[in-house]
């Protein structure tokens, strides 16, 4: 491992942008894939015609199998105003490709989605001379959790270890680094102690490679309790994670951005880095779709800005193009939140904050 360790030059590129203006993240990747009404076929490509599991909904695999889809929907978000686009890699770990039988891909799955939101990166660039275009490697939740058990007749038990979410969460990171990410972003977090294992591995790897690079960190609140669903408020959350010094915290999914906003105020409060919000397109409705139009989610997360709460907006499910387009209209010119200086003060957590004074 390096005794030497520098910051990534994009932490510059970043600041420079943050300072200016109000950032803009792109939106859902499922819910413009829906519209391309893809068939088995395009999941399996030649690579995987003869995997013996069914493989539609694997929307990662795409990356491999149909990378033109994907680039195009990264290009559609660049187009639209977003700053930084997501690598579509949500669930590329082997504990998320388990269900497909695809552990063994997980590398190759992390490097190709970083090409492909690498190469709309550049041509978005390449239409604006002078624009910066980022890549956030998107790093989710598992669909395993170390907090809970999932046998209510056995509350001790766990159906993942540390170790093997610390591999898992591992792998992917090295992945998505040498691929070129100019960012970590920790998504979509519904268990800390989940978040914590994907930043400890994030650690191992900017301790082996000798190079830091911006890590932000987006937490989900499942419901009006304004609690995660592993318990934790979201200031006990950010006590929780503030010793890995993130670049940035937010909120995504779960709630649409009304529903967010005494949360969003709670965390702006109390974050001492740059603030993010992807909210969801409102609240799924009976068919699992999501109403809220563009121009309500745009003046949302407009008065969110106006009130002081963000540094960087985008969308999560339901969200379309048209969806941050509006959002990044909606944004232009308002002023940005200043980043309070980090307190020295002793900020410890359960699902309460402590902080000691």
């Amino acid at each position: 491992m390096s005794s030497i360790m520098s910051d990534s030059p994009v932490f510059s590129d970043l600041n420079e942008l943050f300072a200016k203006r109000i950032g803009v993240l792109d939106g859902a990747m499922g819910s413009v894939l829906q519209g391309y009404g893809l068939e088995e076929s395009d999941f399996r490509g030649e690579r995987f015609a003869d995997h013996p599991s069914d493989l539609k909904g694997n929307n990662d695999l795409l990356c491999l199998t149909r990378p033109d889809i994907i680039q195009e929907v990264h290009e559609r978000y660049f187009a639209a105003g977003s700053d930084m686009v997501e690598t579509n890699t949500f669930s590329s770990t082997t504990i998320g490709q388990a269900d497909y039988a695809l552990e063994s891909v997980v590398t190759d799955l992390n490097t190709a989605a970083v090409q492909c939101a690498r190469r709309a990166a550049k041509a978005a660039e390449k239409a604006t001379p002078g624009r910066r275009c980022f890549v956030a490697g998107a790093i989710g939740p598992l669909n395993r959790t170390l907090s809970m058990s999932p046998d209510v007749n056995r509350p001790e038990y766990r159906a993942v270890t540390w170790a093997q979410v610390v591999e898992a969460y591992t792998e992917q990171v090295r992945a998505l680094v040498a691929g070129g990410v100019d960012t970590l972003l920790v998504e979509t977090i519904f268990d800390t102690l989940n978040s914590k294992a994907a930043l400890f591995a994030i650690a191992t790897v900017f301790e082996e490679t000798g190079t830091r690079l911006p890590v932000m960190i987006s937490v989900t609140i499942t419901d009006a309790s304004g609690r995660t669903l592993s318990g934790q408020t979201i200031n006990a959350f950010y006590h929780s994670i503030r010793h890995a010094k993130p670049f940035s915290v937010g909120i995504n999914c779960a709630l649409g951005a009304r529903d967010m906003r005494p949360y969003m105020e709670e965390l702006a409060a109390v974050a001492e880095c740059y603030v993010t919000c992807y909210p969801n397109a409102g609240l799924p409705n009976a068919f699992g779709g999501y109403d809220e139009e563009p121009d309500d989610m745009a003046a949302d997360l407009a008065e969110f800005a106006n009130a002081g709460f963000v540094n960087v907006v985008g969308g999560c499910c339901g969200s379309t193009p048209d969806h941050i387009s509006a959002i990044a209209d909606a944004v232009k010119g308002l002023s940005v939140r200043p980043v309070p200086a980090r307190s020295n003060t002793l900020q410890l957590s359960g699902l309460e904050p402590l902080t000691v004074a």
